[in-house]
């Protein structure tokens, strides 16, 4: 049977221990836990018993942690589960509280990708609002919903290129890293060629 080889606080959180079984880290609990459950180094114990303590004990506590942390912005569910594995919450736990969360309302990627885009769109293209919603572990599906409903792109980069050229000189050179520009921030080719032409300007692929 495994065995608990080490509970050591959490340099962040006093109020929480890491427990290691057979000298690998199994999860982070609660102090208050451990001592309910007269948990110790050498104790036998399997793994199904500690995700059981744990997971009654802490999934309430891991809840509050999750709807703090989504009380600043809007996150993804992906955002929210791998916050909560940083925190050491193991699988059952995690699933407890993004399914709460979804009865809630608060898990809503449709309604966090619309909104991101909708800022995110007067400063980016598409491309790379796709490709950042896509790094929160938002689905294809859903990121084209949300671009599908973004209007003013060709808007967005004229200003952008406006802004970027103010006070240069209109050489060649310039005018390529202004291309350049425009496609770093997720504009495809022909977006970027009309917001030059919009300018009065005309710019050469590279």
């Amino acid at each position: 049977m495994p065995n608990i080889t080490a509970i050591t606080p959490q340099i962040k959180d006093k109020t929480r221990c890491n427990i290691e079984v057979d000298g690998r880290f199994f999860c982070g609990m609660k102090l208050e836990t451990v001592l309910q459950n007269h948990l110790k180094a050498g104790l036998a114990v399997t793994y199904e018993e500690l995700a059981a303590i744990q997971l009654e004990s802490e999934k309430m506590t891991a809840l509050d942690k999750a709807l703090s942390y989504i009380s600043v912005s809007m996150k993804t569910e992906k955002q929210i589960r791998d916050y909560l594995a940083r925190k050491g919450y193991v699988e059952d736990v995690i699933a407890f509280v993004l399914g709460k969360m979804r009865e809630y309302g608060y898990i809503d990627d449709a309604a966090f990708s619309a909104s991101y885009a909708e800022s995110a769109g007067k400063r980016k293209g598409r491309r790379l609002i796709a490709a950042e919603l896509r790094g929160k572990g938002v689905s294809d599906e859903t990121i084209r919903t949300a671009l599908d409903g973004l209007e003013g792109e060709k808007e967005s980069a004229v200003r952008l290129l406006e802004k970027y050229l103010r006070g240069k000189t209109s050489d060649k050179t310039t005018l390529q890293k202004g291309y350049r520009y425009l496609i770093g921030k997720g504009f495809d080719y022909e977006t970027a060629r009309d917001a030059f032409k919009t300018l009065g300007e005309t710019c050469e692929d590279e």
